[in-house]
Order: C-alpha cells, then structure tokens, then sequence
C-alpha cells in the first residue's frame, strides 16, 4: 500500500470547520478598505530573485535563509514572494500607477518563508497590507493608524493590541545616528550575540530590534535615534503624536523599534499583543520613500503596513467575538418519484427572486424521516417539503425549524409572497 501524501511541513490546510473565522477577518477587513476607498491590487505569488535582493537586501535573514528560490525552465532565478511591499511597488512601477499620481493600495493572499513553523508563524502565512504612494505625510501616516485601530474594533480585539511608534528621520540624520551607536556597540563587542555581531557591519539599526533576552540591558543604554533627529523629523514626529492624541488613539513611543534597511524613513510603528507569547506583532508599517527609487523609478513618497492573517484569527478565536457561521436559510425535502422534477424549477426560481437567500438541497436521498434530522443539523430556519402530495396540489409543505408552530402548506403561487413576509 502506498504511503499516504502529507501537505509540506508549515503549509496548512483551511477546513471548512475553520474558514468562517478567516472569512470574517478577510470581509471585515476588505469592508473597511472599501469605506476608505482604497483600491485592491493583486500580484504574482512568484518574482524574480533580484526584486527581494534589491529591496529586502542581500544581508538580510530573509533573502539569505528564508525565501524560497529556484531557477525556472530557462535558468531564471524566481522567488515565492516573502513579503508584499517589493511587489507592489514593482507592479506600481511597471504598469505606471506611480508617476504625478497618488494611490491608496490594499491587497491579501500567501506568503512564502522557509523557517521553523511555530504557533503563529508558519512557512505559507497569509497577509493583509496597505501601500500608499505620492503623500508626504504626517496625514497619511495617521489615516494608516487610525483605520487600523478601527479595525481592531470591527474584529473585537481592540483591547488586546497597543500601538508602539517611533520615528527613524531622514536618511542624513539617521547616517549619523549609526556612526554613534556602533561606537556604542563596539564598547560591548564581547557580550554581542553572533546575529548582532554579523548586524554591526552590515545593518546596526538592527541590533537594537534583537529579541535576545541578554542584550536587554545593553539596548536600553543604547544612544536613542529620537535624540538625534535633525528639526524637521522632529516637527514630522511631533505632529504626528499630537494628531494620535487628538483621535485619543493611545500609543507607546518605543525607541528600539527600528527598520534597518536605507529606504526607511520618519515614522515606523508596530501593533503588539500579549496574548499570541512570543509571536507578539500582528501588524507592522512605517514609511520607505527611498525604496521606489531604489527599484529604479522616481523618487516618491510611501507608506504601508501589513498584517499577518494567521495570528489575528487566533486573536479572534480567543475574543468573545461571535461569528456568524454559513448556515442555509432553507433547506430542501425531497420525497416521492416525481418531487425532484416538480421542486427544482422552484427552488431554482426562488433564488432568481432571492439572491440573498442560502438554500440546502438534500440530495443522495434518503428517507423523510433522515432528512429531517439533516435539515435539523444544518441550523436552517425552515424546511421547504416537496413530496407527492405537493406535486398533486401544485403547494409546498413549510416547517419552522426553529419555533413549536405547526407545519403549513403554502400554494406555489403564494411562496415568494410567504418568504418576502418569513424569512
């Protein structure tokens, strides 16, 4: 006997046990985009290699142990994409939506990276994100927040989430803020785990985002990038804590929250919870008005976020929110020779008038009495009876699933009037 197929470790199926959880999160959040008329755009879950090097960078945990490549028929270096930004901006820049314009993007779908799967953090994930081109800013960056915090809201966590902000400057400022934290780290070279070590020469910014418990104390003595800001960064920023006071949208301002690559810029932030352990962001943005440039078009302002679908559907599932699950409105019985031939064109008929409706058909047969017990399953308000009796009189027999009151027949010609007045 051959061994039965598995699904590739850290690549989940969704099962219709579990989907109703995922479709609200996705409607909740598609709703939202919708009331503030962003746009959706949908790429290939497939790139080439050198769109992630050139944004991500080759130095980076991501691109060199993370994405999964390989060379296609022709000997082309392709990648699953890891992350949507790199992405976007190409489909932006390719198809011309990005010069003298302004956009607001949304989209949603699969992620790629080959890492150990834990609870949370798995090699296909799925995120929601948002990349908006062509605004200076601060305004935008607070529309951003704002919607997100709504969202929160809509989904029933919005208690278990905090916001923490931080500003990265301009390039300039921040070229000098590096020069003085690697002087900094270099005094405490011998305590620098190997990560941090590597991440000195290459990108030191990102010393001070290490989840290494022993570095705590050297990171919190670290110089602050905020107090080295040049004047305008710090207008920017200000403005920007005074707009989220304003909206009472409570945030923490968190010195070590970093993005290390060169095309970020001003503000950066993050929502973390406590209730997901170690995995702790579910949404991550900030502003990269360098990296459209850095992708070879012109220079043009940007900021985006993302969101890890995965990690708020475990949120979700342990809020109190109620679901609503996908339960016909109907259900359909059918008995006797000639019941299916006379009840199709009807029920048919009822969803011509009724695009709203859900309806059940019990199909594969089975006795009336099986097939009340199915219609009781399923959570269906009514049972709609088609059976030889119906056929004779031209009528469907109607049993209230949910309530003691007596079944009733109803004459076709009286149905839609009855489901316009009952269900």
């Amino acid at each position: 006997m051959s061994k039965t197929l598995q699904a590739i470790r850290g690549m989940n199926d969704l099962l219709p046990e579990n989907i109703a959880i995922w479709q609200f999160v996705e409607s909740s959040f598609r709703n939202l985009m919708s009331q503030y008329v962003y746009d959706e755009i949908r790429m290939p879950i497939v790139e080439k290699t050198e769109l992630f090097k050139r944004s991500i960078g080759e130095v980076t945990d991501i691109v060199e142990k993370e994405m999964y490549t390989f060379d296609d028929r022709n000997g082309d270096s392709l990648t699953l994409r890891p992350e949507g930004t790199a992405s976007c901006v190409r489909a932006c820049l390719q198809n011309g939506l990005l010069y003298n314009q302004q956009q607001r993007l949304w989209y949603m779908g699969p992620m790629f990276r080959h890492e150990r799967p834990q609870k949370g953090r798995y090699r296909q994930f799925h995120q929601m994100g948002v990349e908006t081109f062509g605004m200076p800013g601060p305004d935008i960056d607070i529309e951003l927040i704002s919607l997100i915090a709504r969202f929160w809201k809509v989904i029933g966590i919005e208690n278990d989430v905090r916001l923490e902000i931080n500003s990265l400057g301009t390039s300039e400022s921040r070229s000098e803020y590096k020069k003085i934290l690697v002087e900094y780290l270099n005094q405490h070279k011998e305590q620098l785990d190997d990560d941090s070590l590597r991440r000195l020469t290459t990108n030191p910014l990102r010393v001070l985002d290490s989840k290494n418990p022993d570095l705590k104390d050297i990171i919190a003595a670290a110089p602050k990038l905020l107090d080295h800001l040049d004047d305008e960064s710090k207008k920017y920023f200000d403005n920007l804590c005074a707009q989220l006071d304003a909206l009472n949208i409570q945030y923490v301002v968190n010195t070590s929250l970093v993005r290390g690559l060169d095309y970020y810029s001003q503000t950066v932030f993050e929502w973390v919870t406590d209730t997901l352990g170690a995995q702790g962001t579910v949404c991550a943005g900030g502003r990269y008005d360098g990296l459209v440039d850095q992708l070879g078009g012109k220079s043009t302002t940007a900021i985006g976020f993302a969101m890890g679908i995965e990690r708020l559907v475990s949120m979700v599932e342990q809020s109190e929110k109620t679901i609503p699950v996908n339960s016909p409105d109907i259900y359909v019985i059918v008995s006797g020779e000639q019941s299916q031939s006379y009840s199709l064109p009807i029920i048919e008929g009822i969803r011509d008038a009724n695009s709203e409706l859900s309806i059940l058909v019990n199909c594969d047969g089975g006795s009336f009495k099986s097939q009340m017990k199915r219609a009781d399953k399923s959570s269906a308000g009514y049972a709609f009876i088609f059976g030889d009796e119906e056929v004779n009189d031209k009528s469907v027999s109607i049993k209230n699933l949910r309530s003691k009151e007596p079944q009733q027949k109803i004459q076709i010609s009286g149905l839609i009037e009855f489901i316009k007045n009952n269900i």
